[in-house]
């Protein structure tokens, strides 16, 4: 142990108490001593490059490519999306992939290059494959949009091939042992504009700056700001954004890795440009990876199709929602809610942290403090509040326990490599935890959901879940040798570490589903993986409160967004500490118009009820929520859109504009749905600020004033609320004074027209949503607002702009 674990182990012990804290020394001695016993040693390597191209055999949607030491499949899908798997790599088996891997393009072509390699040739896109193993993806007008170069891998000496070349042999890609573990590295160049965005939840961006990015889902232990890397949700997805094109790159494999950007310069060195790069550095598992191009819009509707649709949260869910690690038992929900009640503050849900379990063991209740909790949830469901629920994965390695017994007589539980339980120290004490990669283990806890649902909960959120063990040095997590099923693969933790909280949302989803089938679950969760997106949302975990985990909570709402999951939000407030009333008030009105709008804190970090800062920030507070409400049936149309398409509900600004550069390096902004562009207050003292506006002409919401874009603005941001603009000719669904939908149209330019969607919410099941189209245009001096399919509008409608002049 050096300095720094001494360090770390005297915070845990402060942090937990001096006997969770001498559990989690005695845990992390336990991970290291098995680690060394079960993983071997790195020991003699062998690097190996492709090599000389030899051949190629073409094949439904591409071919395979034979090199001297390698071999490269490469395969074009109908929808235009290119995978391409060395050492014989193929789509599947895939956590990420929704369902049986997409069809090929049976029109695309494997064909001889002229510089000596081969081409794949198709109406979407253009592989270029060299003689060395260099891949380019094309449009098909020829331009570059990323080049990957001949990858390297360190394979152990003595893993011949089966030809007895060094290296893996085919069809081995992915398995954990023999020869699946070698690592990789990766480089990459992109275009010298380009820029780089996703890679999961990042504290710093969403524009991920030059430098080092892990790829191993992480507690970060408290409280996170902009400097901390990696978080609970990483994913091994790019989204690049250049002149020539957009496109996303996923690498499909799950272990740990690291992937350092550099950003391109142009015109550097005699006129030339330098492009941007990117080096993927594996420490095992295939090389595998999918490469989707087109239009931003385009490219998340393929990553949609190929990695499946966003789960729909319920209505209610996209309401406001308190949350609070400190709820002192039922009297206490019943005054906060009250509270709500009483200064007319809409309020859609209440959710207990790991204080309302019994001794903080998950599935179970303290009935002390809740002694009659099916009916505080029924008495709040009157009133239209709904009780979520959170959910660890960890349980207590107690006899007697209810779920610790089920799940032994179950064999549930992740065992390492001599057959015994993997133990490590959570909340409960010592625990166990759910192998949640086997399909007979999510079954079973599925169905303890069922527990939860008969206490009176409509949601969950998991925590927990990268996942976490206390550890007072190492890593807060399993030992990398414990094993997992892996869907009868079989493997270790390597593996399965970044996709556990993906499977345990699968396991959760499934088994409520199945529990209430004419429900649509609500699901998030603080861990995930690529296609989290399909069992449901996210939310920031333990953000840091101050003026920077402001900051951080909008980059990671976007950047998840971008990677396909459209349904997050942040602590509002942040989580560790005790927010000033102006910074309260910011986050609260970033958070109404977040997807998830939900305060939360720690235990020690004061409340987040709004009338707790003073009767200014209160008034402020209500006038944020009260235009909550008004939007919901635009949110509930933008939540219809997100499973029909993929596209976010909060996007960048460049969303429709990729080669507005402006709008690339624009962080402080965004728009929601097509409709409306939100500019909240990111630091103190803030009451005017600059907006970066995309082409055309934009109306401020609150006084009226116009604006016409491309360019940058000063609009006003008094402290009763923070800049929201709508696009000219703008037609989004609203709550009408009556509770009814009504439509708000904001005047069009004359001559241009405007266009807008409503997809009705039938309820809370899984009705097939029916998708409305508007469009808008001047006539004369009036607006007129029309249904495309040519039938009555249906819905009263409100003209907003008409009078106003463009501002300067």
């Amino acid at each position: 142990m050096d300095g720094r674990d001494l360090v770390r182990s005297v915070r845990m012990i402060k942090a937990v108490g001096p006997a969770q804290g001498l559990r989690s020394v005695r845990s992390a001695w336990r991970a290291r001593r098995a680690d060394a016993r079960a993983l071997p040693g790195r020991g003699a390597e062998r690097a190996r490059v492709p090599g000389a191209a030899l051949s190629a055999e073409p094949q439904p949607g591409g071919g395979m490519i034979h090199f001297a030491r390698s071999s490269l499949r490469v395969r074009v899908a109908a929808g235009g999306a290119v995978f391409c798997g060395w050492d014989g790599a193929e789509p599947e088996p895939s956590y990420a992939l929704a369902g049986a891997c997409p069809e090929v393009d049976a029109r695309a072509v494997l064909e001889p290059d002229t510089e000596g390699g081969w081409r794949v040739v198709s109406e979407r896109v253009l592989v270029v494959v060299s003689r060395h193993g260099a891949v380019e993806v094309r449009t098909p007008g020829g331009a570059v949009l990323r080049r990957e170069l001949p990858p390297r891998w360190w394979d152990r000496t003595g893993d011949e091939g089966a030809d007895g070349r060094a290296g893996r042999p085919e069809g081995c890609a992915g398995r954990p042992e023999g020869c699946g573990g070698s690592r990789w590295i990766q480089r990459s160049e992109v275009a010298a504009d380009a820029r780089f965005f996703g890679l999961g939840g990042r504290a710093h961006g969403p524009r991920l700056r030059d430098g080092a990015y892990r790829l191993w889902n992480t507690d970060p232990g408290g409280a996170f700001g902009p400097g901390d890397d990696p978080l609970s949700l990483t994913m091994p997805v790019q989204l690049v954004v250049a002149d020539a094109g957009t496109h996303l790159v996923f690498h499909d494999n799950s272990w740990d890795g690291r992937v350092t950007l550099r950003e391109g310069v142009e015109g550097a060195g005699s006129g030339h440009d330098r492009p941007g790069t990117c080096e993927l550095r594996m420490d095992g598992g295939p090389l595998r990876y999918w490469v989707l191009a087109g239009s931003p819009a385009r490219v998340l509707q393929v990553w949609t199709a190929l990695t499946g649709a966003p789960a729909l949260p319920p209505q209610w869910a996209l309401g406001y929602q308190h949350a609070r690690w400190g709820f002192s038992g039922e009297t206490e929900v019943r005054r906060v809610v009250a509270g709500y009640r009483k200064r007319e503050l809409p309020l859609s849900a209440v959710h207990l942290d790991i204080d309302h379990y019994d001794r903080h063991r998950v599935f179970t209740v303290d009935r002390q403090r809740y002694p009659d909790l099916p009916g505080l949830a029924r008495e709040l469901r009157a009133d239209g509040v709904r009780l979520v629920s959170i959910v660890d994965p960890a349980v207590k390695a107690e006899p007697g326990d209810a779920v610790y017994e089920s799940g032994a007589a179950a064999d549930a539980f992740v065992r390492d490599g001599r057959g015994r339980e993997v133990r490590g120290v959570v909340w409960p004490g010592e625990s166990v935890y759910p192998d949640f990669t086997d399909a007979r283990v999510r079954k079973w806890w599925g169905a303890l959901y069922a527990e939860r649902l008969a206490q009176g909960f409509a949601g969950f959120w998991h925590d927990m879940n990268e996942p976490v063990s206390f550890a007072a040095f190492g890593e807060r997590t399993l030992p990398r040798s414990a094993r997992h099923a892996l869907e009868g693969r079989g493997g270790d933790h390597r593996e399965a570490h970044n996709i556990y909280g993906l499977a345990m949302a699968r396991a959760g989803f499934e088994g409520l589903c199945e529990l209430r089938p004419d429900e649509r679950p609500f699901l998030f969760s603080r861990s995930g993986w690529a296609g989290m997106q399909r069992y449901g949302g996210s939310w920031s975990g333990d953000v840091a409160t101050g003026w920077p985990g402001l900051r951080a909570s909008l980059s990671l709402v976007l950047g998840l967004g971008l990677c396909g999951v459209p349904y997050s939000g942040p602590d509002i407030g942040g989580y560790s500490g005790v927010p000033c009333p102006e910074l309260y008030l910011r986050w609260f009105q970033l958070g109404a118009y977040l997807p998830l709008f939900r305060t939360h804190s720690a235990i020690g970090a004061g409340r987040r009820e709004p009338w707790e800062y003073g009767s200014k920030v209160l008034g402020h507070a209500r006038t944020a929520l009260r235009e909550r409400q008004r939007l919901l049936p635009y949110f509930e149309t933008l939540g219809q859109l997100a499973r029909l398409t993929g596209a976010p509900y909060v996007r960048p600004l460049w969303w429709s504009a990729p080669r507005d550069r402006a709008l690339r390096d624009c962080e402080d902004a965004f728009l929601l749905g097509d409709a409306l562009l939100v500019a909240p207050a990111l630091a103190a003292g803030v009451t005017r600020r600059p907006v970066r506006l995309p082409r055309g002409r934009w109306y401020d919401t609150a006084t009226g004033q116009a604006y016409d874009g491309p360019g940058q603005v000063w609009v006003e941001a008094p402290l009763s609320r923070i800049p929201v603009l709508a696009r000219a000719g703008a037609v989004l669904p609203v709550a009408g004074a009556d509770g009814g939908t009504e439509l708000e149209v904001w005047a069009p330019v004359a001559g241009r027209g405007g266009s807008g969607l409503v997809v009705p919410d039938a309820g809370d099941g899984w009705q097939r949503p029916t998708v409305e189209r508007f469009t808008s245009r001047r006539s004369g001096g009036r607006v007129v607002v029309e249904r495309r399919d040519g039938g009555a509008v249906g819905y009263p409608v409100r003209v907003r702009g008409l009078e106003e002049e463009v501002g300067a």
